[in-house]
């Protein structure tokens, strides 16, 4: 593991064209393209930053808001998908990684995923929030353990989380247990006011310092039209703003560059990786400050599935063979 590296990152604190899966792609690319040209090795973008992030689950009762979960299924994007191509090939060509939110549509659900490209474009991690918030409930379905992965890029050992997936310790705990060097952090932004800022630096902070290891966190931002467009009654408009909080965080729990609460922007910084040595030297919680013979984490890896095929069942009634299921004549046990 090379603790020698200086890695420079960028977090995007950036507004959606809402309803617009393309124009939303178009400000990725162009987010992407100005990343680079700051020298960025690591662009991270806001939770389901594509399309949008469903705001109106928010400020709309169940019964009223079915026309937008159905506009937003329709603009969400599909893995892999030409939405996915552009950004694969805008990291490929910038040699950048890309840590992206968007909505996911599979079959008839939709979910909040994160996609982690490599520098080289390809597609290191798909992973789904494990369990939505609140409101999120009438939008999303449930992520699975597969998602609580590592993933090695070209810039080190990343690894990701959304919004309030940071306030389960144990799942923070699976990515600090596969020593992740770089972790991305994604929260919606223009939610609850300024209380949503402060929350979300101290979970950011707190889980650089527990893990040792550097948070790059990106929040989105809504302008004024943009509120006044999700809702027209201005006493739920004061819902959809504030809770910015858009930083990169070391090892020691500080900040590496000033924090973007308003506003479009980009924060910067180097992440010198000694840092996560000097941090680690003195408490490891995975390693000389652990106690496995105490306290273990069980993560459960599998993919979820709907249909698993039964292999080589003992009662004789069929057997697996690769992945079809050839089933036995029982003619002579009737």
């Amino acid at each position: 593991m090379d603790y020698s590296r200086i890695v420079r990152a960028a977090a995007v604190q950036i507004s959606p064209v809402l309803f617009s899966r393309e124009g939303t792609i178009e400000k990725v690319l162009h987010a992407i393209e100005n990343a680079a040209k700051e020298g960025a090795q690591l662009v991270v973008f806001p939770e389901t930053f594509v399309p949008y992030y469903p705001y109106f689950s928010f400020v709309q009762p169940p019964v009223l808001m079915g026309k937008e979960h159905m506009r937003l299924y329709e603009e969400a994007v599909e893995v892999p998908s030409p939405a996915t191509d552009a950004v694969s090939q805008a990291a490929r060509s910038h040699s950048i990684v890309v840590v992206l939110g968007i909505n996911e549509r599979d079959g008839g659900s939709l979910y909040n995923t994160q996609l982690v490209f490599d520098a080289d474009g390809s597609l290191l991690l798909k992973r789904r929030k494990i369990t939505p918030t609140y409101h999120e409930r009438m939008v999303w379905g449930q992520g699975d353990g597969a998602g609580l992965k590592v993933v090695d890029s070209a810039i080190g050992k990343l690894g990701a989380l959304a919004c309030w997936e940071h306030y389960n310790p144990l799942a923070r705990f699976a990515l600090m247990a596969q020593s992740e060097q770089i972790h991305c952090a994604q929260f919606p932004g223009s939610l609850v006011g300024q209380i949503f800022a402060d929350q979300i630096e101290v979970t950011i902070r707190h889980h650089a310092l527990e893990s040792g290891c550097f948070v790059v966190n990106s929040t989105g931002w809504l302008s004024p039209e943009q509120v006044a467009q999700i809702t027209p009654d201005e006493s739920l408009q004061k819902a959809l703003k504030g809770g910015c909080f858009t930083a990169i965080i070391g090892p020691e729990g500080t900040h590496l560059c000033p924090p973007i609460v308003d506003g479009e922007g980009m924060a910067i910084a180097d992440l010198d990786f000694s840092l996560i040595t000097k941090r680690k030297r003195m408490m490891d919680s995975i390693g000389h400050y652990s106690r496995p013979d105490l306290l273990q984490l069980q993560h459960n890896s599998n993919l979820w599935s709907v249909m698993t095929p039964l292999q080589n069942h003992s009662n004789g009634v069929h057997k697996s063979e690769g992945d079809s299921v050839v089933y036995q004549n029982l003619t002579s046990a009737i």
